[in-house]
């Protein structure tokens, strides 16, 4: 009898698990982060019983869009796709592979209202006539990570990070008389000295609002200051001060394990940080050039946002937007914030924060919001460019060069802009 029950339980809860509709979220998330997705779907899929959220992991953000262009393709793309800010461009231009999410919320009866969300964030992801395409999830900007440990070993203050890039020059220099092997390093080196830097300097990157105003943009990363800087970074590289760790996010796992003591990244590392650091740290704004007028500006946004492909099942979308709604809630994006340092995507979730008091327990913590809410100007507002993924590939390529000392910094960037431009004026034909 006991047998008996136990199959008819088993034969139930199968009964229930066929009826629920199966959403497949494709994502790049690791670490903590990784772990941060999966607890939102395990929430989810616990607050009702319609609908299952399955998150995977498709490896880098590269990877998982270059995946799902061929599962689009082959006609099993998933219904969820985590696509990095500068794939954005690209999605927009792809006529009938995605369904924008505010029309997919409307249609499925559910309320979004883009108010809600942070101007900055919103902004990025919205289209010219004011739909909004895909909606914000891990938003980031770049900040500055030391190790306050290395700092106190080489008597460097503490207290007061390097706030310029000659105190940056200064620091490193110390760090390395202690006998730190690794003073200064960089993640994801595109995005950190040349896009944001260029932001925080109030310096185009690109023409047309950096795209923002049009397709038929064009790269600007050649100028005296951009020059300028990468030179800094070259001779910091020639005199052990900056040592080079890879591309993306790679070099992440040298400022965890305590082997560099400085790093400018995502604040969407922040969780890893807090969790696996074994060292004092502290999070703090960009360095910058005190001699350039406008300087410090505002940094751009970074991180991904979830794009609905096309050709799904009304029932499908529904569920879809039911989970955009409950990842919407300010409890919800409240946790998401303070536990991976992704920005607040709602003005509601950073008022929660700020009330309960995380930025004051936890110094550092309002960094990112603090850059990414400045006024914002046509150099600063964010950067929307076509290929951009193979754009960024290009600049790992040419600073590689110049680390290695095969390049002046001058021909690297020259390099970028004509390579760039190239695959520019082919997004700008394929547009029009």
């Amino acid at each position: 009898m006991k047998l008996r029950l136990t199959a008819l339980a088993l034969a139930a809860a199968s009964v229930s698990a066929a009826a629920q509709t199966e959403i497949q979220w494709w994502h790049s998330m690791t670490a903590v982060n990784n772990e941060v997705v999966n607890d939102l779907a395990n929430n989810f899929n616990a607050s009702q019983k319609a609908y299952k959220i399955v998150p995977t992991f498709k490896g880098t953000y590269t990877e998982s869009f270059t995946a799902a262009v061929a599962a689009f393709r082959a006609g099993n793309a998933p219904h969820i796709l985590q696509v990095f800010e500068v794939g954005t461009a690209t999605m927009m231009s792809n006529k009938g592979v995605t369904v924008p999410v505010g029309k997919m919320m409307k249609d499925a009866g559910e309320k979004f209202d883009p108010k809600t969300f942070v101007s900055a964030v919103a902004g990025y992801y919205t289209a010219p006539n004011g739909e909004m395409l895909s909606f914000p999830f891990n938003s980031s900007t770049t900040v500055f990570y030391i190790n306050k440990d290395a700092f106190k070993a080489a008597g460097i203050d503490t207290t007061k990070p390097p706030a310029t890039w000659p105190e940056v020059a200064l620091a490193a220099a110390k760090l390395k008389a202690s006998g730190h092997k690794c003073p200064f390093t960089t993640a994801w080196q595109g995005w950190t000295q040349l896009e944001s830097f260029s932001a925080w300097h109030n310096a185009e990157f690109a023409t047309k609002g950096n795209g923002m105003q049009g397709a038929d943009a064009r790269m600007k990363v050649n100028s005296p200051l951009h020059i300028r800087h990468i030179d800094n970074l070259a001779n910091m590289a020639q005199q052990g001060l900056f040592v080079y760790k890879g591309r993306s996010n790679t070099p992440e796992a040298s400022f965890i394990s305590g082997e560099c003591a400085m790093m400018p990244t995502s604040t969407g590392f922040y969780g890893n940080v807090a969790k696996n650091a074994k060292f004092s740290w502290a999070l703090a704004p960009l360095p910058y050039y005190p001699d350039v007028a406008g300087a410090p500006q505002n940094t751009v946004i970074g991180g991904a946002s979830l794009w609905v492909m096309s050709g799904k099942k009304s029932d499908e979308y529904k569920g879809i937007a039911q989970f955009f709604s409950y990842l919407s809630k300010p409890d919800v994006q409240a946790a998401l914030h303070q536990r991976t340092g992704y920005l607040p995507i709602t003005t509601a979730a950073f008022k929660m924060t700020e009330d309960s008091g995380f930025y004051q327990k936890n110094p550092g913590t309002e960094v990112g919001v603090n850059q990414m809410i400045r006024k914002t100007t046509d150099k600063s507002r964010g950067i929307r460019l076509g290929n951009y993924v193979q754009i960024r590939t290009i600049e790992d390529e040419e600073l590689e060069q110049v680390w290695a000392g095969k390049k002046t910094s001058k021909e690297a960037l020259d390099s970028i802009v004509s390579r760039g431009n190239d695959l520019l004026e082919r997004f700008e034909k394929a547009n029009k």
